[in-house]
């Protein structure tokens, strides 16, 4: 019994005694500290002088030097080591037309700023602008290029319209052809023209076959007799339609369009 009474006592607590600093040398690497923080606050106020120049480099072809330095004006009133350079990027990046920008501080007091302005690809609706990327960078452009394709659909689908855009065109520029026109309906049905004039039907249902089929089998056919054929239909379960311009019918094959001039064409 006394040994389980033992058992259950509970052990003693160890103690672990932190080492003591002497005062004088506390108080000597206070002062030390002390002494770091202020000779950094009075170096930055020193060195933190007035931005004294800027230079901007670019294309300028749509954005001018004027416009970026106007929207960056009150940042600029900071001094030199106080101006928030991830901000004044913002608001380079944030005027129309602007990609990219850089801002750096060269010694002793200038900012320089490099800006990429963007690269329109195709036009979206009647007045937006697409780049590269495929994103909608401008809502209501004044001017567009008469050369640009034509990308429209439902507002929200603008990023999905171009890149399917850019997927069937990358592979169409190797066999001479070009897409000038592609549009989504609201249904989610696609059809596109060629810069030939072709128009080419893929309908709503399997695009992404029906594209494949087009680009592998139909589009050699376009390239070396697209000056005969008016449209390609490719909304059929396995295979596709050519509508000549001639006027040749094919009796039973016709699509859901009446009075269409056609010849069935047929895989597998």
């Amino acid at each position: 019994m006394r040994k389980q009474a033992n058992r259950r006592k509970p052990g003693k607590a160890r103690r672990f005694a932190m080492p003591r600093i002497p005062l004088a040398k506390l108080s000597a690497l206070l002062v030390a500290i002390s002494v770091i923080v202020l000779t950094y606050q009075f170096s930055s106020k020193l060195l933190d002088r007035p931005i004294a120049s800027i230079t901007i480099e670019g294309p300028f072809q749509r954005v001018s030097a004027l416009q970026i330095e106007e929207v960056i004006s009150e940042e600029l009133q900071h001094g030199f080591l106080s101006a928030d350079l991830g901000l004044l990027q913002e608001l380079i990046v944030g005027l129309p037309w602007i990609d990219q920008a850089t801002v750096a501080r060269r010694w002793p007091n200038q900012l320089q700023i490099a800006v990429t302005e963007q690269t329109p690809a195709a036009c979206w609706g009647e007045s937006g602008l697409l780049n590269t990327r495929g994103e909608l960078f401008v809502t209501d452009a004044r001017h567009i290029p008469a050369e640009l394709p034509r990308l429209s659909g439902p507002e929200d689908q603008a990023a999905a319209v171009a890149k399917r855009y850019l997927a069937i065109r990358e592979q169409l520029i190797p066999m001479g052809l070009d897409v000038r026109r592609l549009h989504l309906d609201a249904r989610g049905a696609w059809d596109m023209t060629l810069q030939n004039g072709v128009e080419v039907r893929l309908g709503r249902q399997n695009v992404d076959q029906r594209t494949e089929l087009f680009l592998d089998v139909v589009a050699n056919i376009v390239s070396s007799r697209e000056t005969e054929i008016e449209f390609i239909d490719m909304r059929y379960s396995n295979g596709f339609t050519i509508g000549w311009k001639g006027g040749m019918r094919a009796p039973k094959a016709e699509p859901r369009e009446a009075n269409e001039k056609l010849v069935a064409g047929r895989i597998g």
